[in-house]
């Protein structure tokens, strides 16, 4: 890969004003970043990613205040999670303004909006001067980046530019959380746990995950099929014969498994850890010699939920 791809955040967000499409760091994973206002960026994003446009990107402020230029409203509760969790890993989807282009939120009247906390996100959306749209920076449906290598691995010659900001501290995408309709709806699990929505509002419903492609989706990452890595990975499973000999264990806690583990994404069963883990191992398996990446049940509570969800949704469908 040659050396102008990495840049500066001045350089990227000059880059960025100038209609240009870079990769981020954020505290969740790596984005691809483009002008939320200039189609063409979005639709450079759309294009250097393979993603349909049916599936709504998220945008990205760099301040509290700068909801109020993407929606044009921010209910009550909205607002709370916003000042206990913000900046952080969670998005809101919200009524949009019509300056929003149609091309960002999948034509939906809704816009999805996230705070980030990682320092280098802050500093280019503020040099950039306007609010970012910035998917995962990956291909359609592969893993999800933490590090600025596995976007290289993935993008390099697709996208402008990269900024390195180190590993990822949460390694997962950020909870979204939904106001498109009168009650609070939780539509994709994250470090923003079910429990610390409850405590902050209330009742926060959750909602059925469903995969329609062709049809808008109301946020991203509610594909059935997501997240996925080349070599076929099953979760839960219950095989314990007939498994290909080049079959890596990603292991969770001191469970007992049909192979000893290959990696272990928290020997102490930390969901934290785990959580953290989660991309870089599945990558790191992903790169090995491997037929099948088996994946040891996770406890769904807390973050856990997160990690079932990301797991179910790459595992293969079809094996034997």
């Amino acid at each position: 890969m040659e050396n102008q791809i990495w840049m500066q955040p001045e350089d990227a967000a000059r880059t960025l004003r100038a209609g240009g499409i870079v990769a981020i760091p954020t505290e969740t994973v790596y984005g691809l970043a483009g002008d939320a206002f200039n189609e063409l960026a979005l639709a450079k994003i759309f294009n250097a990613k393979k993603r349909p446009t049916f599936d709504p990107l998220i945008l990205h402020i760099a301040s509290l205040a700068d909801v109020e230029k993407v929606a044009r409203e921010f209910p009550l509760k909205a607002r709370m999670l916003a000042e206990k969790f913000w900046p952080g890993p969670l998005t809101l989807v919200l009524p949009k303004r019509e300056s929003v282009p149609d091309l960002a939120t999948s034509s939906l009247p809704s816009v999805a909006v996230r705070f980030p906390v990682h320092p280098l996100a802050q500093e280019i959306i503020r040099l950039a001067e306007t609010p970012l749209a910035a998917p995962s920076a990956n291909l359609f449906k592969h893993l999800s980046p933490t590090t600025a290598q596995h976007v290289a691995e993935q993008l390099a010659g697709r996208i402008d530019g990269i900024v390195d900001g180190g590993m990822c501290s949460v390694g997962v995408e950020s909870t979204i959380v939904s106001f498109a309709q009168e009650e609070p709806r939780l539509l994709r699990p994250g470090a923003i746990t079910l429990e610390m929505l409850q405590e902050c509002i209330g009742e926060v419903i959750v909602a059925k995950s469903s995969s329609s492609p062709g049809s808008s989706m109301e946020s991203p990452g509610m594909l059935d099929t997501h997240y996925q890595p080349r070599t076929p990975l099953l979760y839960k499973s219950t095989l314990n014969g007939n498994l290909p000999v080049k079959t890596a264990r990603l292991a969770f806690g001191k469970q007992l498994g049909v192979l000893p583990p290959t990696l272990n994404l928290s020997e102490s069963g930390n969901l934290i850890e785990a959580t953290a883990n989660l991309y870089a191992y599945m990558h790191q398996l992903d790169e090995g010699d491997y037929d099948l990446i088996l994946v040891d049940e996770i406890p769904s509570e807390g973050l856990g939920r997160a990690l079932n969800d990301r797991l179910r949704r790459a595992s293969s469908k079809k094996f034997f």
